[in-house]
């Protein structure tokens, strides 16, 4: 299907009552029936009829049905974090007693349900070096259950041979999740690879707004039916019907935001690369990046979004280049209109190098955001 025709068109006049250019919000917890026929008849398949708002919600199933399109699976699940997303795959995935695998440096809440949550349940985790094929090979077991994967991961944009790992799994009957909120719903790699279960944070690209929080499950027919009558209506982590307008709203500009921070992205990534301030830059998109040949492989949109080292080892040096930026904002979370800034300093562990910082490229203008690093640079004595 055609990607203008899913952000504008898809699942849009399924109600043929009015014909609005925006789609309506039902913002109702709850939906009657005029007899009690219709009311069993509901209750029956409660995963695609309106009865309570925690199940199924027209505003929510039209935006589903747009994201389903747009990754290429029967279906799809939205939630109201990117978090119990991903929970709700994984959980769906394993059972006590059995066995999970993960690339290290997976985004840090992913890590901690696969370790410490899960780990009350009796499920054992193995943490692989997603680089090192012989890592994923040592790794397997008689109860592996479920492997769990990112490309790029979430701060030092490692990209793994998703295809390899898939094969492998595939080998051995084992499921598979990829987060490819990184990748972004404009490439479509994880599903021609064959992966089973593919989820995204909707905070980030999907909202491109910074004012909406979710998560989606991309999967077969049969696996969201599964997600929906265990994890997803007994956990009751579902999105607003507010929340599922906002997103679609968002889906009519997606690929021109992309665009634009693609373009963006490009003229930092190559000025702080070479620039005398910065010791590294870690962006697969770039040709002096290890994992440049696979990025282009798997990805068809570039990511505007990469990390780099000062080069300096000087913790107030850092402080003050972070602190020097006008422009550029200090958040955690990212795929919004502004550029954001994640210093490794703020961590309260010491798993990145100190002068390590996660940069979002938003839709400012390339020279505004130069000017704001130059004057980092000058004020933390970085000069160029």
């Amino acid at each position: 299907m055609d990607l203008t025709e899913i952000l504008h068109h898809l699942g849009e006049y399924d109600d043929p009552t009015f014909r609005t250019v925006s789609p309506p919000i039902y913002q109702s917890s709850n939906f009657d029936f005029k007899t009690v026929n219709d009311f069993r008849a509901a209750m029956a398949n409660e995963e695609h009829l309106p009865i309570y708002t925690r199940g199924a919600n027209p505003t929510v199933r039209l935006l589903e049905k747009k994201l389903a399109a747009l990754q290429g699976t029967e279906a799809a699940l939205c939630f109201g974090s990117g978090s119990a997303a991903v929970a709700a795959a994984v959980m769906n995935s394993v059972s006590g007693g059995e066995h999970v695998i993960c690339v290290d440096y997976a985004y840090s809440w992913t890590k901690k349900l696969l370790g410490p949550f899960l780990g009350k349940y009796n499920v054992e985790v193995s943490f692989i070096d997603g680089r090192d094929p012989e890592s994923l090979a040592k790794a397997w077991k008689q109860n592996t259950t479920l492997l769990y994967l990112e490309s790029p991961t979430s701060i030092t944009f490692e990209c793994h041979d998703i295809a390899h790992f898939i094969a492998e799994a595939k080998k051995r009957g084992v499921t598979t999740i990829l987060d490819n909120t990184y990748g972004s719903l404009l490439n479509h790699y994880p599903v021609e690879l064959g992966v089973d279960m593919v989820v995204h944070s909707a905070t980030k690209f999907i909202s491109g707004h910074s004012d909406v929080v979710g998560g989606v499950v991309c999967a077969s027919a049969k696996r969201i039916s599964s997600i929906f009558m265990a994890e997803y209506m007994t956990l009751g982590a579902t999105m607003s019907p507010n929340d599922a307008w906002l997103l679609i709203r968002s889906l009519r500009t997606f690929e021109i935001r992309m665009r634009q921070a693609e373009i963006q992205a490009k003229t930092i990534s190559d000025y702080l690369e070479n620039h005398p301030g910065v010791k590294v830059v870690h962006d697969p998109f770039l040709e002096s990046h290890p994992d440049h040949k696979l990025a282009l492989e798997q990805f068809s949109v570039r990511i505007p979004m990469f990390s780099f080292e000062l080069n300096t080892d000087k913790k107030e040096v850092v402080e003050v280049f972070c602190n020097s930026l006008k422009y550029i904002r200090l958040a955690v979370s990212w795929g919004g209109y502004e550029s954001l800034l994640l210093p490794a300093t703020v961590f309260p562990h010491d798993l990145y190098p100190l002068s390590l910082m996660r940069l979002y490229i938003g839709l400012e203008h390339s020279d505004l955001l130069i000017s704001d690093f130059e004057n980092a640079f000058k004020n933390s004595g970085l000069l160029s």
